[in-house]
């Protein structure tokens, strides 16, 4: 039977390409491009330290916090003189004394203190930091010392070789004996603005003869 005009018949196949609705379509979803990290303070152990320096060997497990608040001396990073030097006592037990101080050293320089006006110092054993640097010889260590441009770590036994800076944290990590404590109750000329001590406070205040 002829198709008449009004009901043309076109083969499916002649239909032309078909084309999924847009709805159907799925675009590929941009995944976020990450920036730069951003740079933390390099803390083997301490912060401040010099991104060409090697790390030490080994991070020491975090402590259970100690104060949280400490203070920096505002407006004296190193250059400014003062004729009164703040004490502040950190509670902590001999184990926790170097996390303590280190703890304190980062809050410094978060609130500004310029790393070369720092000095730390331990009672007992030297701080991982400087018994790394102290592999190299002491030459080395010492010119670290002597160029003044970062915080440096060192023994109360060797406080008299230190030369005074802004900030002097002391991490109390021995016991206090006798050498330890001459070396403790004379820190406060080796501080221009602020003394931190990590410690027993009992122990501490029978040192220094003045509640803190």
């Amino acid at each position: 039977m002829p198709l008449t005009p009004e009901e043309p018949q076109i083969p499916e196949s002649a239909q032309g390409p078909r084309v999924a609705p847009a709805a159907g379509r799925t675009a590929p979803t941009p995944r976020p491009v990450p920036g730069p990290r951003s740079a933390a303070t390099p803390r083997p152990g301490t912060p401040g330290r010099s991104p060409v320096r090697p790390a030490p060997p080994a991070q020491r497990p975090h402590h259970t916090p100690a104060s949280p608040a400490v203070p920096a001396p505002a407006g004296r990073k190193g250059t400014e003189a003062t004729s009164v030097v703040q004490l502040q006592l950190i509670p902590a037990t001999a184990e926790g004394a170097v996390d303590a101080a280190d703890e304190a050293v980062d809050l410094l320089l978060d609130s500004g203190q310029a790393p070369g006006g720092i000095l730390v110092l331990t009672t007992g054993e030297q701080h991982p930091w400087a018994a790394h640097e102290l592999s190299f010889g002491e030459a080395a260590y010492w010119a670290q010392h002597d160029a003044g441009d970062d915080v440096f770590f060192a023994r109360t036994a060797n406080a008299d070789r230190c030369a005074s800076r802004s900030v002097v944290v002391v991490a109390v990590n021995g016991e206090l004996d006798e050498a330890a404590a001459r070396a403790l109750s004379g820190l406060r000329e080796r501080a221009g603005a602020l003394l931190i001590v990590c410690g027993d406070p009992q122990k501490i205040n029978s040192v220094l003869g003045a509640a803190v």
